[in-house]
Parts: structure tokens; C-alpha cells; sequence
């Protein structure tokens, strides 16, 4: 294990006392001891219906027996026909065509590319800036962590795409700490994109990226009506609107989509992580008819590509078909409305946290909260970390933590009973502080 360096992670804690997951089922994992581990997280927002589906390893077994592999390039396969049509079936009915990409940094990177290429064919190549939001995370690479807006990942980035630029982020704690669901105030936030456009011009901007519940920073739900502003912004001036949903997808706020919870029409939307219950690498991106006509209704040879792009794991078989499967299960099992029903215990639940001292901030929808700890003064998002461990360690609970929030996401299949273990597990390490 020497030589493994692991991803968003203290290397050199991890190395001193490594912890091993070994298997998984249901909501639980286990460790490398044979202590069972309640995942609280989903994994890492991904495994929405538990883990361990028979369903979804027999599909994958049978696709690495028949197809084990197809070129994306100038091909197709049944299992990915398949998919396409499922997808159609489950994604906002204003999208018309998707793009499948190997993880949702690609899937990220896949959009913004469409967003200006989209842009320059219709005649306004001029259009070329990007805006993110501050506390967004979109991904990894170097294009999407300069998009993204937190400032830990992009410190050691140079700023080599000179025309992106950033939002506040719409959350205040000071104005919205501890609300239940959408903070009722906050839509101003949204003008500050219209000022944007006045600053540097409409025919200057070609997208507008948000996440509808920001992730990966501590989740921060948006104010009520925050998102459908910015959308009738982008519409006004003709920006593309782009709904990074590869957290928020399949049924983590109650419907497949938050675009749908939000009653919202992007232009394009982004997901992965939950398409495949974790189980493969798979993302996609959706956009509306008249951009993929744009790409699709030139005066072109026969044998010229549209869109220059694409990966080696764009369509895997093996990733299609863990996606089928997870399709099939989150419509026969009713997943996305389980989890609108479990929503509000839930929340109920963790809100019986918020006497504890050393907790200043309780917040989320659906089954996607946070719960921000007060920093050590000296050494900011050491108290979080040792709550992770403490958890992991002592109590046999996976939690994610980012600086000193608490992030918790878990699978759409979760019970009272292990809402009852999640809560009182954090009740005790929480009163230790």
C-alpha cells in the first residue's frame, strides 16, 4: 500500500493507520476488521440505491461475457441504444440528445466545449467567457477546476483560461443559517450575473455554470427563486444556462433531476456518479434540440465530424449496462419518490442537532444535508477531519466531511432505523468537542 496515493486525501495520515473497505451491502460497508460500517454518504453521492444490487451485477457480468468492449467512434452497441433510451425516458423532456463521457469532470469539460462551439456556429465566436460561481465544484482537471470556485483546488492552477469568471456564492450564513430546505431569502444574489453582463458585455459571455445544490463545498442549498432568476438572466441575453447535476441527479432532492424539482429548463445539463449506482465509470451530458441542430444541421461532408471530441470509455459496455440495470431499478422500486418521502424524517432528524455547541449551521433538501462545525481558530478543518475518523474509527460510520461541514448524502433505500443510528452516532462524537 506504499505506493498509493490516494485522491482529496491526507496521504500521510491515511498511510499511518489505513482504512480498508472490503465489501459492501445495503446501506453498510465492511472493513478490512470485519466491522461493519454504516455508509452515510452513498459512497461519494453515487450508490443511491444501496449497495451490493444483484440486478446490476448480473447485467454487467453478462455484458463482460458478450461485449467487453466497443470503440465509441463511428459505432454503436445495443447496450448503449439501450441506455440512450432510458436516459430520454428519465431526463427533463426539453433535452433532446445526450453525450456520454467516462466521469463528471469529462462530462464538465464536454459542455463548456459544446457551450462555445455552440456559440461560434451561430455566428457569435466572440462569445467566449465562462462564469462559475464561488464554492461550486465541477471537477478535477484544469478546465473544471478554474470553472469551479473553490479556492483550495484552484490555488496551485494557473489561470490559464483568461475568460472565466465568478458569482458569489448565494449562500450567507449569517442570513440563512439553519434553514429548513430553501432559504427564503437571497434572490438579489442572482442580479449579480445581470451586472456581469452590463460590465462586460452580452454578446461576451457564452455560459453560465451553477451546481442547484452546491456539493462538495458543505452543501448550500440556493434561495428560493435564486435559480429561476439566473435562468431568465441567461435566457434574456441568450448566455446557455448549464445545470451541473452530477450530484444532484437521480433522485437525490426527490425527483431524477433538480431541474425538475426547480421547475427549471437549462440548456444543458451535466450528471453522473448516481447513473450507474457506482458501480462504473459513466456521465453524461444532455442539451436541448436546437444546440445539438446546431452542430447536426451545417453544410458539411458526409464524412465530417460535427464535434471533434470524445474518450476511449465514452459508450463502455460494461458502464451501459450498469446503467440499464440502475435505470430499471430506480423506476421499479419507485427510488426517486422513496426518497421524497424519506426526506423530511430525515431532516427532522438532523435538525435535533443544532443545540449542540460546537454545530453553527444545519442546512440542505432532500436527502443532501450539512452540518457546519465552528473551525478551530489555529488550524481550520482539523475538528472536521477528526470527526471523520472518529466516526470511521469508533463508531463504524462513514461520513464525508469538507473543512469542518459534515456532508451527508445517503442511498435513496434508507430506513428510520439507520437514520436513527446516523443521528445518535453524531449526537456522541459531537458532544466530545
Amino acid at each position: 500500500m506504499k505506493n498509493l496515493w490516494l485522491p482529496f486525501s491526507a496521504n500521510r495520515s491515511f498511510h499511518k493507520n489505513p482504512r480498508t473497505l472490503v465489501s459492501a451491502d445495503g446501506m453498510y460497508y465492511v472493513e478490512q476488521s470485519g466491522k461493519k460500517i454504516l455508509d452515510a454518504v452513498s459512497g461519494l453521492w453515487c450508490v443511491n440505491a444501496g449497495h451490493h444490487r444483484q440486478a446490476i451485477i448480473d447485467a454487467v457480468t453478462e455484458a463482460a461475457r458478450t461485449l467487453d468492449y466497443a470503440p465509441a467512434f463511428h459505432v454503436s452497441h445495443p447496450y448503449v441504444d439501450a441506455l440512450s433510451e432510458k436516459l430520454m425516458r428519465c431526463l427533463p423532456s426539453h433535452l433532446s440528445s445526450i453525450f456520454l463521457c467516462p466521469s463528471g469532470s469529462d462530462a464538465v469539460e464536454t459542455a463548456l466545449k459544446i457551450a462555445l462551439q455552440y456559440h461560434a456556429l451561430q455566428g457569435a465566436p466572440q462569445r467566449t467567457m465562462l462564469i462559475g460561481r464561488h464554492r461550486d465544484y465541477h471537477g478535477a482537471t484544469i478546465a473544471t477546476t478554474l470553472i469551479g470556485g473553490i479556492d483550495g483546488n484552484r490555488q496551485h492552477v494557473p489561470p490559464l483560461m483568461p475568460s472565466i469568471r465568478h458569482m458569489q456564492s448565494s449562500y450567507d450564513r449569517e442570513r440563512d443559517g439553519f434553514s429548513r430546505g430553501l432559504p427564503r431569502k437571497g434572490v438579489e444574489c442572482a442580479d449579480e450575473l445581470e451586472r456581469m453582463v452590463a460590465r462586460y458585455g452580452r454578446d461576451a459571455i457564452a455560459a453560465v455554470i451553477v451546481e442547484p445544490v452546491a456539493g462538495s463545498t458543505g452543501v448550500l442549498p440556493p434561495p428560493q427563486h435564486y435559480l429561476q432568476r439566473l435562468q431568465e438572466i441567461c435566457h434574456t441575453h441568450g448566455i446557455l444556462f448549464i445545470l451541473d447535476e452530477i450530484i444532484t441527479g437521480f433522485g437525490r432532492l426527490g425527483t431524477a433531476f433538480a431541474s425538475q424539482a426547480f421547475h427549471l429548463t437549462p440548456d444543458i445539463i451535466t450528471f453522473a456518479k448516481a447513473l450507474t449506482n457506482g458501480c462504473a465509470p459513466l456521465a453524461g451530458v444532455a442539451v436541448t434540440k436546437k444546440i445539438y441542430d446546431t452542430f447536426m444541421e451545417r453544410d458539411m461532408p458526409e464524412h465530417a465530424i460535427e464535434f471533434p471530441h470524445g474518450f476511449t470509455w465514452s459508450t463502455h459496455p460494461l458502464a451501459c449496462a450498469a446503467a440499464c440495470a440502475t435505470l430499471d431499478i430506480y423506476d421499479k422500486e419507485d427510488l426517486f419518490a422513496r426518497g421524497q418521502v424519506m426526506s423530511p424524517i430525515w431532516q427532522d432528524a438532523l435538525y435535533t442537532l443544532e443545540d449542540i455547541a460546537c454545530v453553527i449551521d444545519i442546512r440542505g433538501m432532500g436527502l443532501m444535508h450539512g452540518i457546519e462545525l465552528e473551525a478551530d481558530a489555529k488550524t481550520p478543518g482539523m475538528r472536521g477531519f477528526h470527526i471523520y475518523r472518529q466516526c470511521f474509527e469508533e463508531e463504524g460510520l462513514l461520513v464525508r466531511v469538507t473543512g469542518d461541514t459534515i456532508a451527508l448524502s445517503p442511498s435513496l433505500i434508507i430506513e428510520e432505523r439507520h437514520i436513527s443510528i446516523i443521528v445518535d452516532t453524531l449526537r456522541r462524537v459531537l458532544k466530545k468537542i
